[in-house]
């Protein structure tokens, strides 16, 4: 089941740095972030982000300590998900030819084989 996780910019940025760590402390969350908010606003979010379910806590001598609940490649694939209805309007092909075309660089012999291996899957599972 692939449910999309449903973030607030702030509640991302939070998300973000509780996919890097194991476990983190809210000052250490706070201080990892970019133009952070106030202490209280940071811990407001994760106590949103306890009660989505998308976050846990547990005591570790006189502080809280947070982890994200969710695995990395499910919040890349609900952030892709936003991404894919908001821009392209859903179209897989328009969203991987922005891609390519937004690359500076051209693609390597083996990134293009590992790309032509992920179609051929694609079309295997589709027939």
């Amino acid at each position: 089941m692939n449910i999309e996780l449903q973030l607030s910019k702030r509640e991302r940025q939070i998300m973000e740095v509780l996919l890097a760590k194991t476990a983190i402390s809210a000052a250490e969350i706070r201080s990892a972030m970019p133009s952070p908010p106030s202490d209280s606003a940071v811990r407001t979010h994760l106590r949103i982000l306890v009660r989505k379910g998308y976050a846990r806590h547990q005591k570790e001598g006189n502080k809280y300590v947070y982890s994200a609940t969710v695995s990395k490649n499910r919040a890349q694939k609900s952030a892709f998900q936003r991404i894919l209805r908001t821009f392209f309007g859903g179209s897989i092909d328009t969203a991987v030819t922005a891609l390519l075309d937004a690359s500076d660089t051209r693609l390597s012999e083996s990134e293009l084989n590992k790309i032509q291996s992920i179609i051929d899957k694609a079309n295997k599972r589709g027939k």
